[in-house]
């Protein structure tokens, strides 16, 4: 991974933990990973959810990282409402997520 890439995805934990201080609700990993992949590798993704699973072990409803990769895996064949991703996307801008795509060349 070149550093640019690796400073990529510490800024991207960084801005997770921002948009959600307290850790990710359940109800939101679907649409999150779902705007995470826009931006980030699978490689990437499932840093991030390893991440989040230790980060959620200090919170009331603590997930592991083999139940985020199920979600990840589950969230393919699930689409988050548009709720979801209204409610996720506000929560990265917050935490300063880049959330327009670049534009094509």
């Amino acid at each position: 991974m070149t550093d640019n890439r690796s400073n990529f995805l510490v800024r991207a934990v960084e801005w997770l933990r921002a948009g959600y201080p307290t850790g990710v609700p359940r109800q939101d990993y679907v649409a999150l990973f779902g705007l995470l992949r826009r931006k980030l590798t699978e490689e990437e993704v499932r840093k991030i959810a390893s991440d989040l699973a230790e980060q959620s072990l200090q919170s009331a409803d603590p997930i592991n990282t083999q139940d985020i990769e199920a979600m990840i895996n589950e969230s393919v064949l699930q689409e988050a409402t548009p709720e979801d991703v209204v409610r996720v996307s506000a929560r990265l801008a917050a935490g300063g997520w880049p959330l327009a795509d670049p534009p094509l060349d």
